[in-house]
């Protein structure tokens, strides 16, 4: 087991790893966001990437998701955490609550959301998006930091980079949707396809616009200094007593989703698939 940590708007970094490389991947996709850094967490290795690249240079729909999880793959990551600031569409997700959602509602236009193709064709289960037994250990250790958590609810990803409209933010609530942020979707997509075990911390840092004041960034930012520190502890606590129960099944998930006749896929789409469909195409 080997963990990846995608991290979000205000966590760029995480100070507590130890034994730390960058490391320059470059992926038939284009470049991730960042440089990888790898280093040890409680003894076991971890390899983060901010999302948005240090300094937050890149727009969500400029983010390169194939490149980034490409690169975790091949690096041989098995269970991949995202961290994701959010506005809340219930009440009782107050700024500052953390959710880990199980469900996604796709808003987004326009974005890569698959590996394939170029040849290859390949149809994904995705039912139920992230991993439960990585939600579970997520669940425990939000627990162990005391901070307000909820369990389970879809997390709607939007284009962005502007903020919803009122008509907008009310129809999601109408859907009963939990929470809303740019990013995840596409991340828990590829992360099917590239057969790891996927789970979001989001970090609710404003109410949308649905609460009868605009979202201002001044107020998302007073509360993300909040939010990052406690994500810090949260995946300390879950690297340092999480094991897995591989029976989940997502370390196969493309056991029987290729359906291309295997003599027909070119050679070039094998090779730069490799990190992901190598087991069953070579």
């Amino acid at each position: 087991m080997k963990y990846g940590v995608i991290g979000g708007s205000g966590l760029y970094q995480m100070e507590e790893l130890e034994q730390v490389e960058e490391i320059k991947i470059e992926t038939p996709f284009g470049d991730p966001s960042d440089l990888l850094i790898r280093g040890k967490l409680c003894g076991k290795e971890i390899i983060f990437l901010p999302r948005h690249g240090r300094g937050h240079r890149l727009l969500p729909s400029e983010i390169n998701y194939r490149a980034n999880i490409w690169a975790m793959k091949s690096l041989g990551v098995t269970h991949l955490v995202s961290v994701s600031a959010v506005g809340s569409l219930k009440e009782e997700i107050a700024p500052g609550h953390i959710v880990i959602p199980d469900q996604f509602y796709d808003r987004t236009k326009d974005r890569p959301s698959t590996f394939f193709g170029d040849g290859i064709v390949a149809h994904v289960q995705f039912g139920n998006p992230v991993c439960g037994d990585l939600c579970n250990g997520l669940e425990t250790a939000v627990k162990a930091s005391g901070v307000s958590y909820h369990r389970g609810g879809s997390y709607v990803c939007m284009e962005g980079p502007l903020f919803s409209t009122k008509a907008e933010s009310n129809f999601y609530r109408q859907i009963g949707a939990s929470v809303i942020g740019m990013t995840n979707l596409q991340e828990a997509k590829l992360a099917r396809e590239a057969e790891l075990c996927f789970g979001t911390i989001a970090l609710s840092t404003d109410y949308d616009c649905w609460h009868d004041e605009e979202v201002t960034l001044e107020a998302v930012l007073k509360v993300m200094a909040q939010n990052v520190g406690n994500s810090k502890i949260i995946l300390k606590s879950l690297v340092e007593n999480y094991t897995p129960d591989t029976s989940c099944g997502h370390q196969n998930a493309l056991e029987f989703a290729i359906v291309t006749d295997r003599s027909m896929i070119p050679e070039a789409t094998k090779e730069k698939l490799k990190p992901i469909t190598g087991k069953y195409l070579d």
